[in-house]
């Protein structure tokens, strides 16, 4: 995995925004930036539990904010 875009597309944006209590809108604009909010980096936030959980442990957690803090700092 090396974008964001494989574990919450196969998902499903309505379905991953719903989990994690945020508009689909939300949703893309993480797609679009390549991460996941900085809330979730200051532990505010569990988004990506919330998309570990909901993909069945397919993509964990770690996996997932590895790849946001690796984006976030490229950006």
């Amino acid at each position: 995995m090396q974008t964001l875009d494989e574990p919450i597309k196969s998902i499903g944006i309505p379905e991953v925004a719903k989990a994690c209590g945020v508009s689909e809108r939300a949703v893309y604009k993480w797609l679009k930036n390549g991460f996941l909010p900085k809330t979730e980096f200051f532990g505010k936030t569990k988004y990506a539990q919330q998309i570990e959980s909901i993909s069945g442990g397919k993509y964990s957690a770690s996996e997932i904010l590895d790849i946001s803090k690796q984006n976030l700092l490229a950006a």
